[in-house]
């Protein structure tokens, strides 16, 4: 299997394209702010035909190339239905500090959008993808898992968790209620389970259960600040 990862733009969020492995077609999870570019270049590379970009949430440190990389490609976006709008509107989802970086923002969607439920199974590229609805950073957030042919367990978690931290749950359509239930949904997944986040390295489930501040205490929401990372 083949995962190929960078950081993209000023917020540093993390893009990764995925593949059964190289010369065939790749999902492209979460094309931030000046992905085009690397986006090429991996695919270039690695000889890999894009079929679909699935987006982990719809802020636009995730998701500011989704339209020039869907369209240019001719290939679908997938959301989460709830966080949708902010791919017309992304100024709706941010906070003051993103929205006077970014300024004034035209954009539209991309021609082709297709809705995430939770608990889909996504057949795109040869990969079985796993949607799992977690909600807090966003109300539309979603992490999406896979299950490699060796046996190993992936998990693209968006800003839903990072290692050593969480995503933030203080903009608009976050909840500390919501991020604790779907992290006591994540903490289900088995300990040796790759974490790949939206910022920040990899790591795994096993690590975090045991070294995440922000997990200390799960079931008592009152017991951890509402503000972790992202944009």
């Amino acid at each position: 299997m083949l995962v190929v990862g960078f950081p993209t733009g000023a917020f540093q969020a993390n893009c990764f394209v995925v593949a059964p492995a190289a010369g065939e077609q790749c999902v492209i999870v979460d094309p931030g702010q000046e992905a085009e570019e690397p986006l090429v270049e991996a695919l270039r590379e690695h000889r890999l035909s894009p079929v679909a970009v699935i987006l982990t949430h719809g802020h636009i440190d995730h998701m500011y190339s989704v339209t020039p990389v869907c369209d240019g490609n001719d290939i679908p976006a997938w959301i989460h239905p709830d966080d949708r709008y902010m791919l017309n509107d992304p100024l709706r989802g941010m906070s003051e500090e993103a929205a006077r970086f970014f300024g004034p923002l035209s954009v539209r969607e991309p021609r082709e959008v297709r809705e995430l439920g939770d608990g889909v199974e996504l057949d795109l590229a040869g990969l079985k993808v796993d949607v799992l609805h977690t909600p807090g950073h966003t109300d539309g957030s979603v992490s999406f898992g896979h299950t490699t042919d060796e046996g190993g367990r992936l998990l693209f978690a968006g800003d839903t968790l990072f290692a050593g931290s969480i995503g933030r749950t203080d903009l608009p359509g976050g909840s500390m209620a919501r991020m604790t239930e779907s992290l006591a949904r994540l903490l289900t997944l088995d300990d040796d389970t790759v974490v790949l986040p939206g910022h920040g390295p990899t790591t795994t489930i096993g690590r975090e259960r045991v070294a995440n501040p922000f997990l200390t205490g799960l079931g008592d929401p009152s017991a951890r600040p509402g503000r972790g990372r992202g944009l």
